[in-house]
Formats: C-alpha cells, sequence, structure tokens
C-alpha cells in the first residue's frame, strides 16, 4: 500500500510542477516572488499532508518518497520546495506531539494550503549552534511570555503559524529548550526585514522579534528534554531532503543542457558531437547518481527508525558540493546561452549555494562526519591524536 501511495504522490508531485510550478519559475525569480501563491494548489495535491495519515486528512507516504517529492519540485524551483515542506513539517510536528485540540485547530487549513508555517532555531547569535539560543519562555500564570528575536526562517515573511524554540532556563543549554506554537497575527509578534535572497526570494526567508508574546499553556508542542532530541531528529531528515533537491536541480540542469548539444551547431556539428563537451555532461551524471544513493542510503535509515545523522550529514555534504560544482559547469557547458533567464542555471546555482548553508553548515557537517573516524578507531582499539 505505502509502495503504492508514494507512485501515485510523485505523479501528483510531477503535474503539480508541469502545471503550478514550472511556467512561472521565471517570473518568481525576476519579481523575487515568495510562494505563497502555490500553497493552495499544493494542499489539493497532497503536498502538504505527505506523512500524515488519511484519517487526518494526510496522504500517509514514505521519507523516501518525500525526499523524491523534494527533488521533484527543486528541478524547477528549490525555493517552492523549500517552503512547502516546511509547511508540511510543521503539520507534521502538530500531528504527532500537539494537544488534540491543538492539532485540532489549524491541521485542517495547513493541509488545504490555507495557512503556511515555518520552523523558527536561527537567532542572530545562534545559527548551528543551535543549543546557544537566547529566546527566553518565562512560566507566567497560564502559559508562557516569550521574548527574542530569530531570523534566516523559511516562510518568515508569510507563515500564518510558526514553531519557535525557546529557553525555559537560563543556562541550561540544550535541557533547558521547548517548542512552542506562536501565531503570527496575535499581539507580540513582529516581523522583520528578511535578507535580500535575490535569486531564491520563493524560500520566503525572513525574520521575527516576540516581544512579550503569550502562549497558552496547550501551545507548548514540545517540553524542556525533549524538544530538543525531536528536532535534532528533524534535522537529519532536513539534511536529507535538502541533499535530494540538489539532485533534482543538477537533473534539470543535465537535461537542459543535454537537449542544448544536440541543438546547437558548432564547428559544424552539434555540441554533443565533440568529446570535450560530452565528458562534460558523463562527470556530472557520474557525481549525480551518486548523490542520489547517498540520498537513498539516509531516507532508508530514516523509514527503518534507525539513526541516520552520519547517513543524512553525508548526504547533504556531497550533494550540495555535487550541485556548486556541476551547475555551474553544465551552465558553462552552454555558452553564454546559460545564463539566460530562460533556463534555470542561475537561480539553481544560488540556491546550491543556500543549500550549502541550511540544516547545518558543510564546515559543521564534515566536522560531525570526521567523529565518527575518531569512534571507530577508539572501538577498534586505536590510538588517535
Amino acid at each position: 500500500m505505502t509502495i503504492q501511495a508514494d507512485e501515485q504522490q510523485l505523479e501528483r508531485t510531477r503535474e503539480f510542477v508541469r502545471v503550478q510550478v514550472a511556467p512561472d519559475a521565471s517570473r518568481r525569480w525576476s519579481e523575487r516572488q515568495t510562494s505563497e501563491e502555490v500553497h493552495l494548489a499544493a494542499g489539493s495535491a497532497g503536498l502538504l499532508g505527505l506523512q500524515l495519515p488519511a484519517s487526518v486528512g494526510g496522504v500517509g507516504v514514505s521519507f523516501a518518497c518525500k525526499a523524491q517529492v523534494a527533488a521533484i519540485l527543486a528541478q524547477a524551483d528549490f525555493g517552492v520546495a523549500m517552503s512547502l515542506i516546511n509547511t508540511h513539517n510543521v503539520a507534521e510536528q502538530l500531528f504527532r506531539l500537539a494537544a488534540p485540540g491543538l492539532a485540532q485547530r489549524y491541521l485542517p487549513d495547513l493541509l488545504a494550503g490555507r495557512l503556511s508555517a515555518c520552523t523558527a532555531l536561527t537567532e542572530p547569535s545562534a545559527g548551528s549552534d543551535f543549543a546557544a539560543i537566547q529566546t527566553q519562555a518565562v512560566a507566567v500564570p497560564g502559559g508562557w511570555r516569550l521574548d527574542g528575536a530569530k531570523t534566516w526562517i523559511t516562510n518568515a515573511l508569510h507563515a500564518d503559524l510558526v514553531v519557535v524554540y525557546a529557553q525555559t532556563r537560563v543556562g541550561a543549554g540544550a535541557a533547558g529548550i521547548a517548542a512552542f506554537v506562536v501565531q503570527a497575527q496575535r499581539a507580540g509578534f513582529k516581523r522583520s526585514p528578511g535578507p535580500a535572497m535575490g535569486p531564491v526570494s520563493t524560500i520566503g526567508a525572513g525574520g521575527f522579534e516576540l516581544q512579550g508574546y503569550l502562549c497558552r499553556e496547550d501551545e507548548m508542542l514540545s517540553p524542556p528534554g525533549e524538544a530538543f532530541k525531536d528536532i535534532l531528529g528533524a534535522i537529519n531528515g532536513a539534511r536529507t531532503y535538502v541533499g535530494a533537491m540538489c539532485c533534482g536541480m543538477v537533473s534539470e540542469g543535465l537535461q537542459v543542457a543535454s537537449a542544448w548539444g544536440h541543438a546547437r551547431q558548432a564547428f559544424g556539428k552539434p555540441l554533443h558531437g565533440h568529446q570535450g563537451w560530452r565528458w562534460c555532461l558523463a562527470d556530472a551524471a557520474i557525481e549525480l547518481e551518486a548523490a542520489q544513493l547517498l540520498v537513498a542510503r539516509a531516507a532508508e535509515l530514516i523509514d527503518a527508525g534507525r539513526d541516520a545523522q552520519s547517513a543524512s550529514a553525508k548526504a547533504k555534504v556531497f550533494a550540495t558540493r555535487m550541485a556548486q560544482k556541476h551547475l555551474a559547469a553544465l551552465m558553462h557547458a552552454m555558452g553564454a546561452e546559460g545564463l539566460g533567464e530562460n533556463y534555470p542555471f542561475v537561480r539553481h546555482l544560488a540556491s546550491a549555494q543556500v543549500a550549502g548553508l541550511v540544516d547545518g553548515s558543510t564546515e559543521m557537517l564534515l566536522e560531525r562526519i570526521a567523529k565518527d573516524f575518531k569512534a571507530t578507531a577508539s572501538s577498534q582499539g586505536r590510538t588517535t591524536p
């Protein structure tokens, strides 16, 4: 049943991209538009309820299918892919963690695309070092008062609902962090100007301040001690589907470049007739498949409920580097034509740079991967510096 549901969802996603995303990708790029305009259609296509069961309006697909969906969306628009997946993630969190009344209040509108949502971790002084967040949650009669600022948050420019991570005990580090459901329309929530994201404006990245924002008791989504562990698991998933998005962008770049190479004549024959030109595409195809295998391995571990921390880090590092390298090479293989806004290369290249920073920078993930070697050496009785 799951395989059939996965296949059906992938087909719905391809149709959604063909009709709703791809035709206006260049316009969104040039006009610096967010992805709000496609949320309702995304709800109808099941994209906002991927991992939720049918009993609450979801479609119940595997995580591996979610990663493939992310790749298909990113082929046309990385920002749209990030935006829709982030709204889905909040719906999935509410289903798993929220009090029944709170989940019932928001899930129908989230799944239908009538609400957009985001998850707020990053702060002006805390990015990859998530345990160092300074947004404070202070207990008050009937709930909690939240004060602090968040920045570089996907969907923050338009999100109606936000999952905010805040520190409940100064100096407690990860053990004191809790997650709260915040309504953007309520007093004490103030959006701040978003960063100039240029070609990936569809990601809707921005920030906000919480100034005496009051959460009710039932709006604590995950308590201290649990919130940090839950979000670390979610980040492993995010690293995996961001890797999948990078694969999607390179796959699209290969298709575009290959078609151009068969049509474009140079020195009396198509570009594809020149060995050096073909090798550029061959190199990209090899590393694309390697990245896809790493992503598939991480997704397999996540679906099996196994530890995917190292696998997801490897998938993201390799896939983002692969995209940054080969999107540039494929664009140059098309000559000046590759710079045109009717082609995806400039948009995808900028998006690949963003992909290298979100959900853990490449440098941070290299440190995470390196720890595995030290642990392996120690377990085998070898000495390490």
